[in-house]
Order: structure tokens, then sequence, then C-alpha cells
């Protein structure tokens, strides 16, 4: 689908200002590229490319909208916009907390969340976890970390509640994913 070289008059953009932004497309060198610049396991790499071949095995939906003028090789699916995760509101780059303002997200809601992340692009870029719920031992991680620091846990759950093979959109999802939170609250703790 081309889109116009036109202003958005309804809406606001920030210049772009990316550590790193994937090639357009969907193939398996895109895929492979994601997962290296994410430094992921090798298991990992291999949920992804199997649910890229997933992709390219499902038909589109045939029931809501018309989906057949999505151009999937026309799409970025990897934008990391940070080169580090902060857990203060302040240290996030002057861009990305101006487009959280503009999307009306007020700083008190910012500072009183217990566990907040926010996602700008492909990535969580601040995350912060009230720290009573850490003295529980409830753990909020970005999903990267939580990928690097509970491997098993992220291994056995990934995918199990919407699996790659149940339609083309999960299998999409599957291949490219990024960002997103690991949560775990250890067993017998209530967390309100």
């Amino acid at each position: 689908m081309d889109t116009p070289n036109i202003q958005y008059k309804y809406g606001f953009h920030e210049p772009e200002n990316y550590v790193f932004k994937s090639k357009k497309g969907l193939n398996e060198n895109v895929v492979r590229s994601i997962s290296w610049h994410k430094k992921e396991p090798e298991w990992m790499l291999n949920f992804r490319l199997r649910s890229l071949k997933y992709f390219g095995m499902k038909q589109l939906p045939p029931w809501g909208g018309d989906l057949t003028k999505i151009n999937f090789d026309d799409i970025y699916y990897y934008i990391k916009p940070t080169e580090k995760k902060v857990s203060s509101w302040k240290d996030l780059p002057k861009e990305i907390r101006n487009t959280y303002d503009k999307i009306g997200i007020p700083e008190a809601e910012k500072k009183f969340l217990a566990g907040v992340s926010a996602q700008y692009e492909s990535e969580v870029v601040y995350k912060s976890i009230n720290e009573m719920l850490t003295k529980k031992g409830v753990i909020f991680l970005d999903m990267d970390s939580g990928l690097r620091e509970y491997p098993e846990l992220v291994k056995r759950y990934f995918g199990s509640v919407i699996p790659a093979v149940d339609n083309k959109f999960a299998a999409l999802n599957s291949a490219v994913w990024s960002g997103g939170s690991f949560v775990y609250v250890p067993p017998g703790v209530r967390v309100e």
C-alpha cells in the first residue's frame, strides 16, 4: 500500500533519532537481524523462524475488513529508539517524553502507578515498579530482560496463550515481537 508523501495534519510526529532501524520487509534475514540485535538465545531465534514459516502458510482471516492491501514488505518490524532503558522519567530523551505528554499521560499518573513500563517504537524505554511489590518478590521487567534473566520461564510460557500456529497474525507477532513486559508473581503472593 503506497502512502502519500503528505503531512498528517491531525496528529504529530517527532524527529527520527533511532539507535537501529531494521530493513523493511518480512523475511528470514529481517527476523535473524531482530534476534541478533536483541542478543537472543538460539532457541528464541528458532521460535521466530518457525513462526515466520507459519505466517507464510496461514491465510488472512476471511472475516472483518479487507486486509489484502496490507503490504507486509513495506513495514519496519524493529526500531530501537534508545541505547538503554531507564527507570527515571527525567532520564528519557526529550522527544520520547514529549510524545507521552502529547498523548496525555500526566506526570502524576507516571509517578503514581505501581508498575509501569513505557514502550516507544519497538522497545520498552522506561520501567518503574513500586518498592512494596519488589519486597514481595514480584518481578517486573521488560521482555528482553526477562528473556535474559529468566530464560527457562520465558521458554516454558512464551507464546502459550495464543500460539503462532493459531492464525496469521499470531504467527507474525511471534516472528517479529519486540518490547512488552515480563511479570512474575511468586506463588502465594497477592497483588492488589
